[in-house]
C-alpha cells in the first residue's frame, strides 16, 4: 500500500463532528467501508512491538505457557491486522478485533499477499495503541474492557504502545494525546470517572488507591524503533511502552 499522508487537522474536525457521543464508532466502521481514506493505516507492523516481543520476552514470557498451551494475543482495534500476524508468527494465538467486515477481509488480504512478512519465528521468543483512536470521554469503557479480557490466571499482560506522547492534549483528534499520566489513571481504575484539567491532562490524586480491579504496571520503557509518527522532527523517538499486568 501508499505511504500514508499527513493528516490535515481540520479534515478531522470536519469529520468527527458527525459521530459524536454513541455514534464514534460507526465514524471507524465508516473509513473501513470506504476504505480509502485510513491515513492512520502505517501499512507494517510498528516495529516496537516486534523488538518487544524479541527484548522483552523475560518480562512478557513466551508464546508458550507451562501447561504446553499457548497463549493467547488480542488485539483491540487491529486495522488491517498486521500486528495480529505478527504476534501469530512469534507462537502466540493472536485474535484481532475490528468494528466492521471490511476490516476483517482487509486483514484476510494482508495475510494472503504479505504471508512471507509474517514468518514463522523460533519460538525462543495485548497491544493497546487503541487508546488512542478513542476519544476521552470513552477512555474508562476502553480500560474496564480490557481487565476483563485480560485472563488473570496466570497473569494476563497488556502491552500499551504511548503515542502520540508529545501532541497538545486539547489538540482534536483521532489521534488523541496520550501521555502516561493518563494510561496509569485510567489502568489503575477501570470503568471509573477520571478527572481532566483545563490543560487536557489528568488531574491525578496521588493519595487515591488503585481498584481492586486495576491493573499493575510492571515495566516501562522508551523502545529504540518506532513508526516515523512517533518521532519529532529531529527523529528523537517520543513513544513509551507500558506495560501492565493483572
Amino acid at each position: 500500500m501508499t505511504t500514508p499522508t499527513n493528516i490535515d487537522p481540520k479534515d478531522i474536525q470536519i469529520y468527527w463532528a458527525k459521530y459524536q457521543g454513541g455514534k464514534y464508532v460507526e465514524g471507524w466502521a465508516s473509513l473501513w467501508d470506504k476504505g480509502d481514506n485510513l491515513p492512520w493505516d502505517r501499512g507494517f507492523p510498528n516495529p516496537v512491538l516486534e523488538d518487544t516481543l524479541v527484548q522483552r520476552a523475560g518480562t512478557i514470557g513466551g508464546p508458550i505457557a507451562q501447561d504446553g498451551e499457548r497463549r493467547k494475543a488480542l488485539v483491540p482495534g487491529c486495522g488491517r491486522g498486521v500486528d495480529v500476524l505478527l504476534f501469530a508468527s512469534f507462537g502466540y494465538d493472536a485474535y484481532g478485533l475490528e468494528c466492521r467486515a471490511a476490516a476483517v477481509e482487509a486483514c484476510k488480504k494482508e495475510e494472503k499477499e504479505n504471508h512471507s512478512r509474517y514468518r514463522v519465528r523460533d519460538e525462543k521468543v495485548g497491544k493497546g495503541k487503541f487508546f488512542c483512536a478513542l476519544n476521552p470521554e470513552l477512555r474508562p469503557q476502553w480500560a474496564l474492557r480490557h481487565t476483563e479480557l485480560l485472563a488473570s490466571l496466570p497473569a494476563g499482560n497488556l502491552i500499551c504502545l504511548e503515542s502520540p506522547r508529545h501532541k497538545d492534549p486539547l489538540a482534536p483528534g483521532p489521534p488523541f494525546a496520550s501521555p502516561s499520566a493518563a494510561y496509569m489513571e485510567h489502568l489503575s481504575h477501570p470503568g471509573e470517572k477520571i478527572s481532566y484539567n483545563d490543560k487536557g491532562l489528568v488531574d491525578a490524586d496521588p493519595l487515591r488507591e488503585p481498584s481492586k480491579a486495576g491493573l499493575e504496571r510492571v515495566a516501562y520503557w522508551q523502545p529504540e524503533r518506532t513508526h516515523t509518527v512517533g518521532k519529532d522532527k529531529n527523529g528523537v523517538i517520543h513513544d513509551s511502552l507500558y506495560l501492565a499486568s493483572t
